[in-house]
């Protein structure tokens, strides 16, 4: 199993960054791959981005790309989301996950979650 603690959100304007970090227990981390997704008040829980266990590959929504950057730092156990251009429709709660295998992007896809972080961007 794997535990993970979601941080770095607060509050931002318009336009400006934020990283998000997830840090994780356990030694297999390595093999997992990860994700983020955020859920924002009355709305359902939507994908942001994926990287797969060794980093060389990455998955993102369309509504982030070219915004956000997902990266993980193995040695670390860490994964994080460079959030850049923040607009006010990303506030949110941002939790990251984990899969023990991939099997695709969907919420029911991931085995394990963080406790989410709230992002708010104000306009």
């Amino acid at each position: 199993q794997v535990q993970l603690v979601d941080a770095g959100g607060g509050l931002v304007q318009a336009g400006g960054s934020l990283r998000l970090s997830c840090a994780a227990s356990g030694r297999t981390f390595s093999s997992y791959a990860m994700a983020w997704f955020r859920q924002a008040p009355g709305k359902e829980r939507e994908f942001v981005a994926a990287i797969s266990w060794s980093g060389t590959n990455t998955h993102y929504a369309d509504f982030v790309k070219g915004r956000f950057t997902i990266s993980r730092d193995n040695a670390k156990n860490t994964v994080y989301l460079q959030m850049d251009s923040l607009k006010p429709e990303d506030t949110a709660v941002y939790s990251c996950a984990a899969a023990e295998v991939f099997t695709g992007w969907g919420a029911d896809d991931y085995d394990y979650w963080g406790q989410g972080t709230q992002v708010t961007v104000s306009s």
